[in-house]
């Protein structure tokens, strides 16, 4: 298939700087570069130069700071469900890819491309976060996967294509032996001597947060303040969604927060071991769920209970833009209208315990659930209620 123009999903890395010329080269096309910043702690303008150095022109190289909109429209509306995905995982690369699936088919649009392309490999998960995104936002898209397509499936093929080509290889001192990826919400490590699932991770590979074993000697109080069942502030501050989230991150990293060592099921169907920092999610989560426990109606908590796994595997599949993650959203945002309140927690060594919360929204109420004396509740009427749920086991053992 003939392509003119293909928009690339561009980190500036050895692998989608061999697959920018391997297009330009195995095509014959106009390459366009995208590059998201989402928070991944390294400075992204690089990309512009490396791409300019490959030959794209200016016009045809799009640097964006998403972070703003990644926490807002991706990472709060998912964890208003406090989705866990396989009990553990709170989901960080999954909930990246449809914000950049979102802005490769936006840009295609507007440049007026064929196809659009990505560097995902043929093993895991993003290529099918990516592709079913892309193909939710237009049916019509074409989709290029060099992994799918090339024999460099190896490091050394790719080095070599590389230097053939004359790209440059970034040498960095301190580079990490671990395929990594890293947003707002997380940081993730896969590879290496990970691929053992017998073997404990090297302490020096954790990047965002200390061991809880060094974390200071000294707990940390700190508040959080939720409306409509989003943070807005931490200590007291008014901080935007993206630097709520540096906060938090920062936060908990200092005291030994959110490292994960993980076995998930892949959606391409293998078991695949990755060990995760999450630090500002592990305590987000925590705290949400804090006031939701005195705002959300019982049954209205039960239902966001059991309807979280279904969620959350949708995100995790790549289904975002799906009409039933859409409906299961809505559902879970009308829960979220009072939500509302603050949330005092303390941090230690790894640990976040809830110290408090109160909200103006608050359905606890002391005169009924006291243990003193009350005049609202009459403890007789418990009995009626137990007899009549008993009622089918007690007609039931009399037949027997």
């Amino acid at each position: 298939m003939a392509f003119k123009k293909v928009v690339l999903a561009y980190s500036g890395g050895l692998d989608t700087s061999v697959i920018l010329k391997w297009l330009q080269d195995t095509y014959n096309c106009e390459v366009v570069t995208f590059t998201a910043d989402i928070g991944q702690g390294e400075e992204v303008q690089p990309a512009r130069i490396k791409a300019q150095k490959l030959g794209i022109k200016n016009e045809n190289i799009f640097v964006e700071d998403l972070r703003e909109e990644f926490i807002r429209d991706f990472v709060f509306p998912m964890f208003r469900a406090n989705t866990i995905y396989e009990g553990e995982y709170l989901l960080g690369t999954s909930i990246a890819r449809p914000l950049i699936a979102k802005r490769l088919v936006e840009i295609a649009q507007k440049v007026n491309a064929d196809a659009i392309a990505h560097g995902a490999t043929g093993k895991g998960n993003d290529q099918v976060r990516f592709e079913i995104g892309a193909y939710a936002l237009n049916p019509n898209i074409k989709v290029i996967a060099p992994w799918r397509e090339w024999n460099l499936n190896s490091r050394e093929k790719l080095l070599s294509y590389a230097q053939s080509a004359g790209i440059e290889i970034d040498k960095k001192p301190n580079k990490s032996p671990y395929s990594m990826d890293a947003n707002l919400l997380h940081i993730s490590y896969e590879g290496q001597i990970l691929e053992d699932p017998n073997v404990a991770p090297e302490e020096d590979m954790w990047r965002w947060s200390v061991s809880p074993k060094a974390a200071p000697d000294q707990s940390e109080i700190i508040t959080i303040r939720f409306e409509k069942g989003d943070g807005i502030a931490i200590n007291g501050e008014n901080l935007s969604p993206a630097d709520f989230w540096s906060k938090l991150n920062e936060l908990g990293g200092r005291n030994g927060i959110g490292r994960l060592d993980l076995v998930e099921n892949r959606y391409v169907g293998m078991k695949s071991r990755g060990c995760y920092e999450t630090p500002g999610g592990s305590i987000y989560i925590k705290a949400h769920r804090a006031i939701e426990s005195l705002c959300l109606d019982r049954e209205a908590a039960h239902l966001k209970d059991e309807i979280m796994p279904r969620y959350a595997s949708l995100i995790y599949n790549g289904y975002w833009f799906s009409p039933e993650r859409e409906a299961l959203q809505a559902l879970i945002d009308k829960t979220q209208e009072r939500v509302e309140g603050e949330v005092r927690l303390e941090l230690y060594k790894g640990n976040v315990s809830v110290l408090g919360r109160s909200s103006r929204y608050s359905l606890f109420n002391a005169a009924y659930s006291t243990f003193e004396e009350d005049d609202v509740y009459n403890q007789k009427d418990a009995q009626g209620f137990i007899k009549l749920n008993a009622l089918r086991f007690i007609i039931a053992g009399k037949s027997r």
